[in-house]
């Protein structure tokens, strides 16, 4: 390789936390001693890189945490990062620590602040797109998703149980406040009788004739999957909707919640975080700037920033098709 284009590198996470960000921590700061590049781990996100809360990290620094959830670097969301003179302050103490590069893990508001502080200081930047809710264009597959999607299929397992043992019909919301792949792909590998997407324009009407059709061919119990995002309404008037259709239905809700967040990551997700990890040291290394690190059809790609978070991974409507033909 040709000599690097950046001398000391910071890392930080920032946002939601997803499973596999420690791992991508790990491979960020192991391939920069590997080549001979200083590594901070910045604390807490943009917050830590305007307080100048850094840790010069070296190969033992990440032992021990590929198999850890959350971020031993910690998140949060700066309110101060999004005006200039957080901004200012920020390139300040990248000035002070010699850091001409940073690694920038996380989702949309992750990388747009990267963006807005690239292009008015020069600082080289790039994404690693961490967030389950697999929504980031650039990468098939973001830090987290398959992680999430495991918890939240094996968690809906469960339930099924209950629901077959009772004759109950669950309403079961999993993540997703603007894209659906978590409810999607759950719904369809547990057998849901339902799967409420923001991308579709559901109707309730077309809800009830589902429960219909169930009832025509003897199901007597079902499982509806809803993302949190779902624009036909929050889960307790979906359910209480369809209890005033069908006053005979047993009726629950199971809200997920954060524990999709959690957990060791999956081997997928390990994998994935060192391939970008890496990936964005070494671009870094070559000079590219202001993109984000993704891995489509199984190869490392760099993605411009600006379209990264302008476009959104889009649903798969083979797999629309195969939820509404296997839920028969």
């Amino acid at each position: 390789m040709t000599e690097s284009q950046v001398k000391k590198i910071g890392v930080l996470t920032s946002g939601g936390d997803s499973p596999g960000m420690n791992a991508a921590i790990r491979a960020v700061v192991r391939t920069a001693n590997y080549y001979h590049l200083e590594c901070f781990g910045i604390r807490e996100g943009y917050s830590g890189l305007m307080e100048g809360n850094l840790t010069k990290m070296g190969a033992r620094s990440v032992k021990n945490i590929i198999n850890q959830g959350g971020t031993i670097l910690k998140s949060a969301r700066s309110l101060e990062f999004k005006t200039k003179e957080g901004r200012q302050k920020a390139f300040e103490q990248c000035k002070k620590a010699g850091i001409d590069g940073l690694v920038c893990i996380g989702g949309d508001g992750t990388f747009t602040g990267a963006k807005i502080f690239c292009e008015e200081f020069g600082i080289k930047v790039i994404g690693v797109p961490g967030t389950i809710d697999n929504d980031i264009f650039g990468t098939d597959n973001t830090i987290g998703y398959d992680t999430a999607l495991n918890t939240a299929m094996e968690a809906i397992d469960k339930i099924r149980d209950t629901a077959t043992s009772h004759n109950r019909v669950f309403f079961v919301e999993v993540m997703g406040r603007d894209a659906g792949f978590i409810a999607l792909n759950s719904g369809i590998a547990t057998g849901a009788i339902d799967i409420l997407i923001p991308e579709r324009e559901d109707r309730i009407e077309d809800l009830f004739q589902n429960f219909r059709k169930a009832e025509q061919t003897g199901k007597s119990s079902s499982i509806v999957v809803v993302a949190e995002g779902e624009k036909l309404g929050n889960i307790y008037d979906l359910a209480q909707k369809t209890k005033n259709e069908f006053p005979e239905f047993d009726i629950r809700v199971s809200t997920l919640g954060h524990i999709q967040r959690g957990g060791s990551p999956s081997c997928a997700d390990r994998v994935l975080a060192s391939r970008l990890g890496y990936g964005a040291v070494v671009g870094l290394m070559q000079g590219e700037t202001n993109v984000m690190a993704g891995i489509r059809a199984n190869e490392l790609v760099y993605t411009p920033i600006e379209e990264a978070i302008r476009k959104h991974n889009e649903m798969n409507g083979d797999l629309m098709k195969i939820a509404e033909i296997l839920a028969i």
